[in-house]
């Protein structure tokens, strides 16, 4: 892509409105424009991150052997009335009327609407288990929207839901979720930790969540620096029961959650199947979610500096940003249109062919964090040079031109950029 034909239009400073370090960069990076309060439009760059997200998401799902559906995000109320959990959802459900006359909300999650597919088609323990997932836009009417798409309206969520015969098959996909989830969140260039946490609203016997250490982070946790105990701060704990060592607190992002379910959703909505003897048996449930357009905002909460963001390899929008110093100089423009076309066919390349001042670019560059820059000035040229930067560690390495090519396609063999 060249940056002159791009959809790119970064801003100086953030709207005074904006709190988090986030919510501030992927304002100023071009990466959201706010609609409303609450609603966010994704640009080129913020789509292509949350694309890079989804792709993970789904290789990893895959593996486990969930299949990916598409829900619809009209949802007839009374599924929720029949579930019981319509009076707990209250105001946060948006819920409308429409000109037929039917009670109708928009998807804040999705357990009653795939409990009521998959009770019209399983039948047999043998049809059984099935792992479902989807990648949706969910709608809560937020009260008070903050930090951007940290606490949104509208947001993308991955909500995977299994469906077992009895609570041992249930206990193992929870065990293969809860390893697909920490490969997910490491490919996410995230630090991150689990914990056992309340059910909630969403009912079961048990549940984990994936929390994200970060400034802007809602939630507060213990942890004890000597082993791995975690646990939501609300327990009033101040020593580690395993070890007794002082707790630390600490500010965290919610990213993920699963939980089992059981047979919450599947006695209430009727999703049954026959054993091998003829019984009639409800269904065993899980429920696993991530918060897709939240991770953006977690992965930059960890990853940026004082000059922007730093995108961690395998999301970044970019893998490689060409910077020629001097559109009119002849031979500088040739070498990076050159080496634009020989590396577009491996790598996702943007070329800065801007008339805009060095500073400008240098500027640009850091704050839209692409991994690997290539910098090509007229000192460096006359010399038959060119430089490669690291944006993690802003190492500059000079080398030929010639073979500048081959030393780019190493640099970017290293994932974590």
């Amino acid at each position: 892509m060249l940056w002159s034909e791009s959809f790119i239009h970064t801003l100086k400073e953030a709207p005074e409105a904006a709190e988090s370090i986030s919510h501030k960069l992927m304002l100023r990076a071009s990466l959201i424009r706010m609609l409303v309060s609450g609603v966010y439009s994704y640009l080129p760059l913020g789509f292509k991150v949350l694309k890079n997200i989804e792709n993970i998401i789904r290789e990893e799902m895959d593996k486990t052997g969930a299949q990916e559906v598409l829900l619809p995000g009209l949802q007839p109320q009374e599924l929720w009335v029949k579930s019981g959990r319509d009076e707990q959802m209250g105001e946060t459900m948006i819920r409308f009327t429409d000109r037929r006359g039917r009670k109708l909300c928009l998807g804040p999650t999705h357990e009653e609407v795939i409990t009521d597919l998959v009770k019209n088609q399983v039948r047999s323990y043998r049809q059984l288990p099935v792992t479902l997932y989807q990648i949706q836009t969910k709608y809560r009417d937020e009260l008070r929207p903050r930090f951007g798409v940290m606490r949104a309206c509208e947001f993308i969520m991955k909500d995977a839901y299994s469906f077992d015969v009895d609570e041992n098959s249930l206990d193992k996909n929870y065990r293969k979720m809860f390893a697909a989830y920490e490969t997910i969140f490491k490919r996410c260039g995230l630090s991150f930790l689990s914990t056992q946490a309340d059910c909630g609203v969403m009912g079961g016997s048990e549940s984990c969540e994936f929390m994200v250490e970060a400034l802007s982070g809602e939630d507060r946790v213990v942890v004890c620096p000597g082993c791995n105990f975690a646990k939501t701060a609300e327990d009033g704990l101040t020593n580690c029961p395993n070890c007794k060592n002082k707790l630390e607190t600490k500010t965290v992002i919610e990213v993920g959650h699963i939980f089992k379910l059981g047979t919450k959703y599947s006695k209430t909505l009727e999703a049954v199947f026959a054993g091998k003897s003829g019984e009639i048996r409800p269904i065993v449930m899980g429920c696993y979610g991530i918060g897709v357009s939240r991770l953006i905002a977690a992965i930059i909460e960890q990853n940026y500096d004082k000059n922007g963001i730093i995108w961690p390899r395998e999301v970044s929008p970019y893998d490689l940003l060409i910077i020629p110093l001097n559109m009119e100089h002849s031979r500088i423009k040739e070498l990076a249109f050159k080496l634009y076309e020989d590396l577009s066919g491996e790598f996702n390349v943007l070329l800065d062919d801007r008339d805009e001042r060095p500073g400008a670019k240098f500027k640009d560059a850091d704050l839209i964090g692409i991994p690997v820059k290539i910098i090509i000035g007229e000192k460096n040229l006359d010399e038959g040079k060119l430089e490669i930067v690291k944006r993690r560690d802003n190492i500059i390495v000079a080398v030929g031109k010639d073979s500048a090519a081959a030393q780019i396609r190493k640099t970017l063999e290293v994932r974590d950029g």
